[in-house]
């Protein structure tokens, strides 16, 4: 019956005019069934829609939450950056210092960790968040234990430094002008011009500037030369004692006489161009016990 024909009257009121409807049962069930379709469909999808805004909020959060520990992390590898480079100068400044004493032992060395420039440069992962924080921990403890052991360093370097003030006060640690070191220690081409192109062996530093630029002495001693030195020029020579002296050439005049007691830092003359020069320039030298040494082996920058 439900599937049977279906003759519908309609009237209209006030009128006496009727319309007539004829259609078959399977029609409005068929009907009723697609309204029940479309109504299930569009529960359905304000479901999914609101499970969708739902998962949308939860992955901006969830993107937030990468970003800032992608900062954090990139901080914490600049500042281990920075921590190890920091050590690893006062590691060689340690260095330094144990060479100019004659000290045996040598500091512990960290070498670098290029693993720690990947984490402020690249993205990483949640799964990898993790293993990123370990590493930085293990690499922290590493500083760190290398800090302790540096501070036991430095407390030999202190003590050897108070049994040996006056060797100390010897050493031509400091600069011994303003400039750029124009020729450093070691094997170079002449730079003179017609002169031998052959390599030869330089046995000090050149340090350009204008002419009249201070210079001092690198150490505490006396002045045992002041005067021209052939192709050096006006020169100037120290004794600092325990077999070290420095020659201070090309300067353009001297401010000390021989005999004369130098504490560091004095100033001795002034910078110049006599002799045999391209320009005006500071030759410094270091000798031990004679032999020319790498004055960069006793500064310390």
């Amino acid at each position: 019956m439900l599937l049977g024909k279906y003759h519908i009257v309609i009237f209209k009121e006030g009128v006496g005019g009727s319309c007539n409807l004829r259609m078959r049962g399977w029609l409005g069930f068929f009907v009723f069934l697609l309204m029940v379709v479309l109504v299930a469909c569009n529960a359905w999808l304000l479901k999914v829609w609101f499970n969708t805004a739902i998962l949308e909020e939860d992955l901006a959060n969830a993107e937030r939450q990468i970003n800032e520990q992608r900062r954090g992390l990139a901080n914490l590898a600049g500042r281990l950056d920075v921590a190890s480079r920091d050590l690893q100068r006062v590691q060689r400044f340690d260095a330094k210092l144990r060479l100019m004493m004659n000290m045996e032992k040598d500091p512990v060395e960290v070498g670098e960790d290029n693993r720690l420039a990947n984490f402020s440069r690249s993205y990483l992962p949640l799964h990898r968040q993790e293993l990123a924080v370990r590493k930085m921990q293990e690499y922290l403890t590493t500083l760190s234990n290398a800090a302790r052991l540096e501070e036991v360093s430095q407390q030999d370097i202190l003590r050897a430094l108070r049994e040996k003030r006056d060797v100390l006060a010897s050493m031509p640690s400091v600069w011994p002008t303003v400039g750029f070191v124009s020729s450093s220690f070691g094997r170079r081409i002449s730079p003179m011009i017609g002169g031998d192109s052959d390599f030869h062996f330089h046995k000090g530093l050149d340090i350009s500037n204008r002419v009249g630029t201070p210079v001092v002495v690198t150490a505490d001693g006396t002045v045992t030369l002041v005067a021209p030195d052939g192709t050096y020029g006006n020169s100037i020579e120290i004794n600092h004692g325990n077999g070290i002296t420095t020659k201070y050439a090309h300067l353009q005049r001297g401010t000390v006489q021989p005999g004369q007691w130098v504490k560091r830092g004095q100033v001795i003359g002034f910078l110049g161009m006599t002799g045999r020069t391209t320009g005006p320039h500071l030759h410094y030298e270091v000798r031990l016990h004679g032999v020319p040494m790498n004055p960069m082996r006793y500064i310390l920058e």
